[in-house]
């Protein structure tokens, strides 16, 4: 099966993907997400006095779960077609700096410490717990990351706009 996918996918995977293609590869990123963030969680920090602080004011219902792990780079699935897909959507590249996957947050080793990155990444936290896993947030998150586009997608535009507030408030 795992053939016939790649197949089917690597002959549209130009341009974009197609919501029948998404439909597809959304089981496959929810499984890597959730071995992903067994690794982070058996790996990484827990969040310090300060990070803590920042995930209550976040409302993040379990703080204590969270965990941090320190990476050259922001790994990349394995899996052929999950591999193919981000390589084209480009939503995982050298130059990502953070990545959630609810309780575990991987960061870039040379972004390590940038309160205003683990900020964000604190809020994607938030969002799954508001979507109530892993399936329904990457659903959302990665729809509109590839109709809308990454930056200017709800969820992330929320996550910019948390953390400023956050961060202003520190300030003012």
């Amino acid at each position: 099966m795992a053939g016939e996918v790649l197949n089917y996918l690597s002959k549209d995977f130009i341009m974009k993907i197609t919501p029948e293609q998404f439909e597809l590869l959304l089981p496959l990123a929810s499984t890597w997400a959730e071995q992903q963030e067994e690794i982070i969680i058996r790996e990484g920090e827990p969040l310090n006095d300060y990070q803590l602080q920042d995930a209550r004011k976040l409302n993040i219902e379990y703080p204590e779960r969270i965990r941090l792990l320190s990476v050259s780079n922001i790994p990349k699935p394995n899996d052929p077609i999950l591999m193919a897909a981000t390589d084209m959507t480009q939503l995982i590249t050298s130059y990502t700096e953070g990545l959630t996957l609810r309780y575990g947050i991987f960061i870039r080793s040379d972004c390590w410490g940038k309160r205003e990155l683990v900020i964000h990444e604190l809020v994607h936290t938030s969002q799954y717990e508001k979507f109530g896993g892993f399936m329904p947030f990457l659903k959302q998150y990665l729809s509109e990351c590839l109709s809308i586009g990454y930056p200017e997608a709800p969820l992330e535009q929320e996550a910019i706009t948390k953390t400023e507030g956050l961060l202003n408030s520190f300030r003012g």
